[in-house]
């Protein structure tokens, strides 16, 4: 794939517990700074729950939490857009999947009309939500890339919003023994982020997607089955072949990876299936350490993390691969470059 049919990320916005910006959270993941504070939520015999909550002006909850989050991100990332401009460009949303435990209802179309209603967006052809958690955001850059080649949309605006602060959320990890605790060293943090990327099909130096790739785990996290990385592998595999280069020709990954064994251990297999020359180092990003397991947003905050490190230079190369699932068995990836001539 030549870089002239690449689309490339513009603009960026964050809003984490870290930071409420791309900047300021960004500089806080690259300094391996955390935010984590005790929660109301307490486990038994097991102290306080430690997550990373996002602190806003105002004491949202619920779906108002959701869309102010969203918003602020995508106000970040069309700063440098006029408002007239913006009821033509496509919102692409990503939520939290169906299938999460206390999961508001009728999520979908009330937090896509709220976020619509609060930045301008939704009302172009091509808009829509993505209920798929974390991999939602590759499904996502997948219908904008082909959005900006038909020449439907000249930008298209990507956003995930998520919080796994609620009780139903912590209940079901908590009876899963899959929460972070004194009593227990493999489990993740909650925490809730909202993230947004402006894509054009522009020219010039910039973070540009290269290849996409998708899977389906069997092993899922809690089948018991035997662990082969099959749906990463495969989703790893058909990213780098769009792309057309191999896997040792990536610099480093960035992915949603957030404390739990399983996870740690199905990207290894992955990347042992897949290498065939020898690396002295591939250096593994997972942004989570800094603001905790954000579900759909997980990926955003991933790629902007990619896009900073390059645009501030401590990137450890040109290529990035980045890879994101969920606890559902889908799997996807992206190959990302930098530059503008290939």
């Amino acid at each position: 794939m030549t870089w002239q049919r690449c689309v490339c990320v513009e603009a960026t916005g964050l809003v984490t517990s870290v930071g409420l910006s791309a900047a300021s959270t960004c500089a806080a993941i690259r300094a391996k700074l955390s935010n984590a504070a005790q929660t109301r939520l307490v486990p038994a015999d097991e102290g306080w729950l430690v997550a990373h909550q996002v602190a806003l002006e105002q004491p949202w909850r619920g779906l108002d939490k959701l869309a102010s989050m969203a918003a602020m991100a995508i106000d970040e990332c069309l700063e440098a857009v006029s408002s007239c401009e913006r009821p033509v460009i496509p919102l692409l949303l990503c939520v939290a999947e169906p299938q999460r435990a206390g999961r508001i209802d009728d999520l979908d179309r009330r937090l896509f009309d709220r976020v619509g209603q609060w930045t301008g967006l939704g009302k172009s052809d091509g808009s829509g939500v993505i209920a798929q958690g974390r991999p939602g955001l590759i499904t996502a850059l997948h219908r904008a890339r082909a959005l900006l080649r038909s020449g439907r949309a000249s930008r298209v605006l990507l956003a995930g919003t998520d919080s796994l602060l609620t009780w139903p959320v912590y209940r079901a990890y908590l009876d899963q023994q899959r929460l972070l605790t004194p009593l227990n060293s493999d489990g993740l943090m909650l925490g809730e982020a909202a993230g947004a990327l402006l894509l054009t099909a522009g020219s010039g130096p910039s973070l540009r997607l290269c290849g996409i790739g998708t899977g389906i785990e069997p092993a899922k996290v809690d089948s018991g089955m035997p662990l082969r990385a099959q749906g990463l592998k495969s989703a790893i595999e058909a990213a780098l072949a769009e792309a057309g280069v191999a896997l040792h020709q990536m610099d480093w990954r960035v992915t949603d990876l957030s404390g739990e064994h399983y996870y740690f251990k199905e990207a290894a297999l992955a990347v042992g299936r897949l290498l065939r020359a020898h690396k002295e180092s591939f250096e593994l990003w997972h942004p989570a350490q800094s603001v905790g397991e954000t579900g759909a947003a997980a990926g955003f905050v991933g790629v902007a993390v990619a896009d900073a490190a390059y645009r501030k230079a401590y990137a450890p190369g040109p290529w990035v691969l980045v890879h994101l699932g969920n606890d559902e068995g889908q799997r996807a990836a992206a190959v990302f470059g930098y530059g503008s001539v290939r």
